[in-house]
């Protein structure tokens, strides 16, 4: 796409958001643009239905995100609130491509203004935000990474309010505690005790008990100093 496409279609999306907002009837050019985008999205949604690995789907959604940019910055620039199942599936594709800092930009915004998910989702956005990010946090760990805490507290921020399967919140605390587990032991036990608390399957039981026994073990040794 070329700057002069970029800055056509991030200007045409934004005048159509507020058109729709004002409900006022948009340009053509400010139809054009959203119809291209609700086009793309069904194009880039059947492609990838024929991909059955979920690492290549990764792949798929970082090569076409780049190109949905200029109309998500047009729609926040808006800020109108109003429903939008592109943005919306963008802020997932985001999330399972790795783009956190991108993903976590469209959630605070879904969130200040409540804005549903497309209907495939069968999920709260709350719920789906909190539940995505613990589930790549695990991908991460599972992989010998280590996960980002400061990406997981910004959604605990986000979603702290919203009602939500306790089950799911219990994912995001003990996410927070395992990646908290080797800087600060006393937080990362508090995060695993409430996910604990929450759903006692969540499977953070040996994990406290280690921490536990690392700190009884820091302690008999600061007393003996």
């Amino acid at each position: 796409m070329t700057p002069a496409r970029r800055h056509f279609l991030r200007v045409t999306s934004e005048r159509a958001a507020t058109a729709a907002a004002a409900e006022v009837p948009m340009t053509h050019a400010e139809a054009t643009a959203q119809e291209l985008m609700l086009a793309k999205l069904a194009e880039d949604r059947r492609r990838l239905k024929q991909v059955q690995s979920i690492e290549r789907k990764a792949e798929v959604k970082r090569e076409v995100l780049a190109d949905y940019v200029p109309y998500v910055d047009g729609v926040l620039a808006a800020n109108t609130g109003r429903p939008d199942d592109v943005l919306m599936t963008v802020m997932v594709w985001r999330i399972d491509a790795g783009d956190s800092k991108g993903a976590l930009e469209i959630a605070a915004y879904a969130i200040e203004h409540e804005l549903p998910l497309p209907d495939q989702y069968q999920r709260t956005t709350a719920t789906l935000i909190a539940e995505e990010f613990s589930d790549a946090a695990k991908r991460a760990r599972d992989g010998g990474a280590t996960s980002d805490v400061s990406v997981l507290r910004q959604v605990e921020l986000l979603t702290a309010k919203a009602d939500m399967p306790d089950e799911v919140r219990a994912k995001l605390c003990k996410e927070l505690g395992l990646g908290l587990a080797g800087v600060d032991r006393q937080t990362a036990l508090d995060y695993l005790r409430r996910a604990m608390q929450l759903h006692d399957k969540v499977g953070v039981k040996k994990d406290i008990e280690r921490l536990e026994r690392e700190a009884k073990h820091a302690a008999a040794t600061s007393s003996k100093e």
